[in-house]
């Protein structure tokens, strides 16, 4: 019997995932979590075998939510279903720990044989972010991936909006050492103002804005 959590703000989608793995023989869902803080209760008081994560989450992201899952349970498999399809997602993901990473448009029956997979200790790629990952390893262009998980965390937070304050509360860090993360991430990315890691991560797929930032 494959074990599973299931960590995705939406739950709705939630629900259609439970559904799906409920009703496939040898697996069983544990339980539900929309946040980071919650996977990692949820980790603590179920020690699953497979956690299926969507990278983004009520305050911090899936990337969080994978680092805080196995600092608690080392063994788990982390099994991501994202729509997020960047080099930069896909790589801080891996380097937190993920063991696969299938993009949101698969089949259903995707997910069910990723799982079966992961479980038995493989990695799992679909193939468009196969390909991704494989046209980075060629061109070298993602910037993003310098970033420890750490710091693409503070730097995805910063371009949704969050304040250095909001970050700090919503990451358990003192404001300056959000301060002291952005100042080395502005170096490492060689964008000395917000506007130009705004722009920087437009560019990368990190978010999506109008308008002149575009060009």
């Amino acid at each position: 019997m494959i074990r599973i959590i299931l960590v995705d703000d939406h739950a709705v989608v939630r629900t259609g995932y439970r559904r799906l793995l409920d009703a496939e023989p040898g697996m069983q869902v544990l339980g539900e979590a929309s946040r980071a803080d919650e996977a990692n209760a949820l980790v603590m008081r179920t020690t699953p075998d497979v956690a299926l994560v969507d990278l983004t989450l009520k305050g911090s992201s899936g990337i969080e939510a994978i680092r805080g899952m196995l600092a608690r349970q080392s063994g788990l498999k982390i099994l991501v279903l994202s729509m997020h399809d960047d080099v930069g997602h896909i790589t801080q993901a891996l380097r937190s720990g993920a063991h696969g990473y299938l993009s949101k448009y698969c089949e259903p029956d995707d997910v069910i044989d990723g799982i079966r997979r992961i479980a038995a200790g493989k990695r799992v790629f679909s193939p468009d972010i196969a390909q991704i990952l494989a046209q980075d390893a060629i061109d070298g262009e993602g910037a993003f991936r310098h970033l420890t998980p750490r710091e693409f965390e503070v730097v995805r937070m910063l371009v949704h909006g969050e304040s250095a304050n909001n970050i700090a509360t919503s990451m358990q860090l003192s404001q300056k050492t959000v301060l002291n993360y952005l100042s080395l991430i502005r170096q490492k990315l060689n964008a000395d103002t917000d506007f130009k890691l705004l722009h920087l991560a437009a560019r990368h797929g990190l978010v999506a804005i109008h308008g002149a930032l575009e060009n």
